[in-house]
Protein backbone atom coordinates (compact mmCIF):
# COMPACT_ATOMS: atom_id res chain seq x y z
CA UNK A 1 0.00 0.00 0.00
CA UNK A 2 1.28 3.61 -0.65
CA UNK A 3 2.23 5.62 1.54
CA UNK A 4 0.28 7.56 1.10
CA UNK A 5 -3.08 5.60 1.37
CA UNK A 6 -2.78 3.50 4.63
CA UNK A 7 -4.86 1.94 7.38
CA UNK A 8 -4.62 3.55 10.75
CA UNK A 9 -5.77 1.98 14.07
CA UNK A 10 -7.92 3.77 16.60
CA UNK A 11 -7.71 0.81 19.25
CA UNK A 12 -7.12 -1.35 17.16
CA UNK A 13 -10.18 -0.46 14.46
CA UNK A 14 -8.94 0.39 11.03
CA UNK A 15 -9.50 4.10 9.69
CA UNK A 16 -8.37 4.14 6.13
CA UNK A 17 -6.81 7.23 5.72
CA UNK A 18 -4.94 8.90 2.68
CA UNK A 19 -2.08 11.90 2.79
CA UNK A 20 -2.62 14.73 -0.03
CA UNK A 21 1.28 15.74 -0.49
CA UNK A 22 0.35 19.04 -2.35
CA UNK A 23 -1.73 20.21 1.10
CA UNK A 24 -0.11 18.35 3.26
CA UNK A 25 -3.48 17.71 4.81
CA UNK A 26 -4.79 13.74 5.68
CA UNK A 27 -7.83 12.92 4.48
CA UNK A 28 -10.05 10.40 6.81
CA UNK A 29 -12.81 8.18 5.76
CA UNK A 30 -15.72 9.41 7.45
CA UNK A 31 -18.05 6.03 7.51
CA UNK A 32 -14.94 4.40 8.96
CA UNK A 33 -14.60 7.21 11.62
CA UNK A 34 -18.61 7.66 11.69
CA UNK A 35 -18.61 3.23 12.63
CA UNK A 36 -15.77 3.66 15.35
CA UNK A 37 -17.69 6.56 17.08
CA UNK A 38 -21.17 5.02 17.05
CA UNK A 39 -20.42 1.20 16.82
CA UNK A 40 -23.20 1.14 14.42
CA UNK A 41 -23.84 -1.76 12.50
CA UNK A 42 -24.50 0.35 9.70
CA UNK A 43 -22.42 3.53 9.51
CA UNK A 44 -22.97 4.17 6.00
CA UNK A 45 -27.00 4.81 6.55
CA UNK A 46 -26.33 6.32 10.17
CA UNK A 47 -23.43 8.78 7.92
CA UNK A 48 -26.68 9.51 5.36
CA UNK A 49 -28.86 10.53 8.31
CA UNK A 50 -26.65 12.22 9.81
CA UNK A 51 -25.47 14.25 6.48
CA UNK A 52 -29.48 15.44 5.81
CA UNK A 53 -29.63 16.18 9.53
CA UNK A 54 -26.08 18.45 9.27
CA UNK A 55 -27.62 19.80 6.22
CA UNK A 56 -30.58 20.66 7.40
CA UNK A 57 -29.31 22.27 9.53
CA UNK A 58 -27.26 24.87 7.72
CA UNK A 59 -23.71 22.94 8.80
CA UNK A 60 -21.19 23.41 5.82
CA UNK A 61 -18.61 20.59 7.27
CA UNK A 62 -20.54 17.87 4.95
CA UNK A 63 -21.08 19.97 2.13
CA UNK A 64 -16.90 20.80 2.86
CA UNK A 65 -16.42 16.51 2.88
CA UNK A 66 -15.10 15.00 -0.71
CA UNK A 67 -15.27 11.82 -2.13
CA UNK A 68 -12.14 9.77 -2.52
CA UNK A 69 -11.58 6.39 -4.02
CA UNK A 70 -10.36 4.16 -1.29
CA UNK A 71 -10.24 0.30 -1.16
CA UNK A 72 -13.77 -0.43 0.42
CA UNK A 73 -14.24 -4.53 2.33
CA UNK A 74 -14.76 -6.42 -0.62
CA UNK A 75 -11.14 -5.40 -1.97
CA UNK A 76 -12.80 -2.91 -4.84
CA UNK A 77 -11.66 0.97 -5.02
CA UNK A 78 -14.91 2.60 -4.06
CA UNK A 79 -15.46 6.36 -3.87
CA UNK A 80 -15.78 7.01 0.00
CA UNK A 81 -16.59 10.44 1.73
CA UNK A 82 -13.41 11.85 3.44
CA UNK A 83 -12.76 14.33 5.58
CA UNK A 84 -9.46 16.57 6.58
CA UNK A 85 -8.80 17.03 10.10
CA UNK A 86 -10.75 20.12 10.83
CA UNK A 87 -13.59 19.10 8.92
CA UNK A 88 -13.54 14.97 11.01
CA UNK A 89 -12.97 17.74 14.64
CA UNK A 90 -16.27 19.42 13.66
CA UNK A 91 -18.29 16.46 12.43
CA UNK A 92 -17.05 14.58 15.42
CA UNK A 93 -18.94 17.05 17.64
CA UNK A 94 -22.37 16.14 16.21
CA UNK A 95 -21.87 12.95 17.10
CA UNK A 96 -22.83 11.85 20.69
CA UNK A 97 -20.09 9.41 21.84
CA UNK A 98 -17.73 8.28 24.78
CA UNK A 99 -15.21 7.87 22.30
CA UNK A 100 -14.91 11.08 21.08
CA UNK A 101 -12.09 12.68 23.20
CA UNK A 102 -9.47 9.72 22.81
CA UNK A 103 -10.62 9.99 19.02
CA UNK A 104 -8.97 13.84 19.05
CA UNK A 105 -6.36 12.84 20.72
CA UNK A 106 -5.56 9.97 18.42
CA UNK A 107 -6.18 12.73 15.56
CA UNK A 108 -3.11 15.28 16.93
CA UNK A 109 -1.05 11.76 17.45
CA UNK A 110 -1.31 10.58 13.67
CA UNK A 111 -0.95 14.38 12.53
CA UNK A 112 2.21 14.75 14.81
CA UNK A 113 3.43 11.77 13.77
CA UNK A 114 3.27 12.76 10.18
CA UNK A 115 5.27 16.25 10.59
CA UNK A 116 7.65 14.03 12.43
CA UNK A 117 8.15 12.06 9.55
CA UNK A 118 8.30 14.82 7.41
CA UNK A 119 11.14 16.80 9.67
CA UNK A 120 13.00 13.71 9.24
CA UNK A 121 13.22 13.28 5.64
CA UNK A 122 13.90 17.10 5.47
CA UNK A 123 17.17 16.18 7.90
CA UNK A 124 17.90 13.34 6.03
CA UNK A 125 18.16 15.59 3.18
CA UNK A 126 20.40 18.49 4.79
CA UNK A 127 22.79 16.09 6.19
Amino acid sequence: MAKQNKIQLFQDQKIRTHWNEKKELWYFSVQDVVAVLTESKNPQAYWRKLKQRLLAEGNESVTNCHGFKMKAADGKMRVTDVADTQQLLRLIQSIPSPKAEPFKLWLAKVGAERIAETEDLELAFEN
